[in-house]
């Protein structure tokens, strides 16, 4: 793909003027300054791990009702086409098949987070680099630099701020992930400096994600980080034949700050979106999820079975449970507090600490087991629910970790008390190659043979090797 028509020419502003230039000039030119080599060995190795912890939960969605779906209505708007959806054996049009695997890799909510920026990264950016270096004929190593100049851009933008999103009803993974993915897709387009800063200002219109599906268990997160692909992709396309978009979209008078997060906004660091180029890997502070429900429950998630074992405690034992958790995260997963204590389908379960309490210690687990109907509407699980509370942690180390802690009273009057101050899985506490690879497996293996999960295992962990990312399209679909 080639523009052979010249930008039209735009007045400069004083910011555009300024030494520094705009954000996304800057971001644009580190994008394309990162090539598979100047990649250091261990993040390119965390990157095909975070690849491979997303496919096996796409394979896992498939499983689900919201994927078919999803499918069945892609296929009933643009029909089939080229581009592989992942463990469903169908093909369809690029920028629908980037929607349908951003739903699968998401779906469960089981997927990667850079932890600072409160964003899932990989279930956006890898649907997008997967069909567009697929598309393109491109290799498995322009796919890989592509894929963490996406990560390292998001992790970035999202990175300015510490919780605010979440305050004003944005979900960051839709709205961020917008902005990488037209970094991932401009890339592989082959998109100039300035053409890689114009997808960026594209994308300030196209990229979106609203928390309200929290007030009900809606289905519509599941499909933000896949619009966002769209998004992303939409933007690159358009900025690759010459269409002009604005050159500030995040620092400008009605960019991404102002305009999205409005008072919030006052007081932002705009530099840590352009910090530490080259030094600092934001793929190596993007956790692993070791349970399936929202990041912010993690920390909690561990006390909790922490106590659990350690004591031998037993539903009927707990008198009640006191949670302390980060304050920016009180109102996605705590509140409104009777709504959190009885979550009526698993989505809202994936975001409810007294349900994370209650089942891990009735369970002794949280897996995807822990969000089947059986489990919702256990008696004791529902019951112990009604005994947790909350309070803000004055002492969280939030956005840097997801930390939690837990006291439970029990009905003999002893305190019992556990606290999480890093959330496993968070970039200096990271999951082992080793408890991905499993994590993998188990997830591909729910919906596939152990031999056939092997061969996509082994076919992700070498996706630098290939010379057609086509083969890897190939390999992902059924």
């Amino acid at each position: 793909m080639s523009s052979a028509i010249p930008f039209p020419k735009q007045a400069p502003s004083g910011e555009t003027e300024a030494k520094s230039g705009p954000i996304a000039t800057r971001l644009a030119s580190f994008a394309n300054e990162i090539s598979y080599e100047r990649i250091p060995k261990d993040v390119r190795r965390r990157a095909k791990e975070l690849i491979l912890d997303a496919v096996g939960i796409a394979f896992a969605s498939t499983r689900y009702d919201f994927a078919h779906r999803t499918l069945s209505a892609c296929m009933a708007l643009g029909g089939p086409g080229d581009h592989a959806v992942i463990g469903m054996g169908t093909r369809l049009p690029l920028r629908d098949a980037a929607l349908v695997n951003g739903v699968l890799i998401h779906g469960l909510d089981f997927d990667d987070t850079h932890v600072q920026a409160a964003t899932h990264v990989t279930c956006s950016m890898f649907p997008a680099a997967l069909g567009v270096a697929a598309q393109e004929g491109l290799s498995g190593r322009d796919a890989l630099a592509a894929y963490v100049a996406g990560v390292e851009v998001a992790g970035r933008l999202g990175s300015v701020t510490s919780g605010e999103w979440h305050q004003v009803g944005f979900h960051p993974t839709g709205v961020i992930g917008a902005f990488g993915c037209a970094i991932v897709a401009g890339k592989l387009f082959g998109a100039s400096d300035e053409q890689l800063a114009m997808a960026q200002g594209i994308a300030l219109s196209v990229g979106s994600g609203s928390l309200e599906f929290l007030s009900d268990g809606a289905w519509t997160k599941r499909m933000h980080p896949g619009w966002a692909a769209v998004a992303g992709i939409t933007a690159a396309a358009l900025a690759k034949q010459g269409f002009v978009g604005p050159a500030r979209p995040y620092e400008g008078r009605y960019g991404l700050w102002n305009s999205h997060l409005g008072p919030l906004a006052e007081g932002l660091n705009h530099e840590a979106a352009t910090e530490a180029f080259f030094d600092r890997w934001e793929i190596m502070r993007t956790a692993v999820k070791p349970f399936p429900a929202c990041h912010f429950n993690h920390a909690t998630a561990d006390a909790t079975l922490a106590l659990a074992r350690e004591h031998d405690l037993k539903a009927d034992q707990v008198a009640r449970v006191l949670v302390r958790v980060p304050q920016p995260v009180i109102k996605i997963v705590c509140e409104p507090l009777e709504a959190k204590r009885a979550p009526q389908n698993s989505y809202e379960a994936q975001f409810s600490i007294p349900y994370t309490v209650a089942a891990s210690i009735v369970r002794r687990q949280f897996g995807l087991a822990e969000l089947e109907a059986a489990v919702l509407n256990d008696a004791a699980v529902r019951e112990l629910a009604q005994k947790v509370s909350y309070e803000a942690d004055p002492d969280s180390p939030f956005p840097d970790y997801y930390s939690g802690e837990v006291v439970v009273e029990t009905t003999d009057g002893r305190t019992l008390r556990h606290r999480e101050e890093k959330n496993r899985g968070a970039g200096d506490r990271p999951l082992s190659t080793d408890d991905i690879i499993e994590k993998f497996m188990q997830n591909a293996t729910l919906a596939v043979s152990r031999e056939r999960a092997e061969r996509v295992r082994d076919l992700v962990l070498a996706l630098d090797g290939l010379d057609d990312l086509g083969d890897l399209e190939d390999g992902l679909a059924l």
